[in-house]
């Protein structure tokens, strides 16, 4: 089991992606926008195995945030999610800092699978969080 946090501005795909990660046994605090998120992350109150992030968000987008959580944590993966094609040019000068990056819309188990691919990485598992 893994603590995620997962920053996504949308309700609904916010709701959908909790249940799912949930279901497959993490424990996942939400957050409606990088911001929050960046909070969270910054309180210390938890530990984070990862962040789960849209790109297109307010106060704080994902890049900015993935940029900061590189810098803060670098041993917590982020993975990105985005519904923007031109999003993932962006995220290129973001390799090594990021997972990966999800494109919307996707399915329960591409999800699933991306988490358990950041958790599990070589670079990251031997790496205390």
């Amino acid at each position: 089991m893994a603590h995620i946090l997962l920053a996504e501005d949308d309700s609904a795909l916010r709701d959908f992606v909790r249940r799912v990660l949930e279901h497959d046994g993490h424990e996942v605090m939400t957050t409606h926008d990088g911001g929050e998120a960046a909070q969270a992350l910054q309180s210390g109150l938890y530990r984070f195995d990862l962040v789960l992030a849209d790109i297109d968000m307010p106060v704080m987008d994902g890049i900015a945030l993935a940029l900061k959580a590189a810098r803060d944590w670098p041993h917590v993966p982020v993975v990105l999610m985005t519904g923007y094609g031109e999003h993932h040019a962006r995220t290129t000068a973001l390799e090594g800092l990021i997972d990966q990056v999800l494109s919307k819309p996707f399915t329960l188990e591409t999800v699933t699978a991306a988490v358990h691919r950041a958790l599990t990485a070589p670079d990251r598992a031997e790496t205390p969080h």
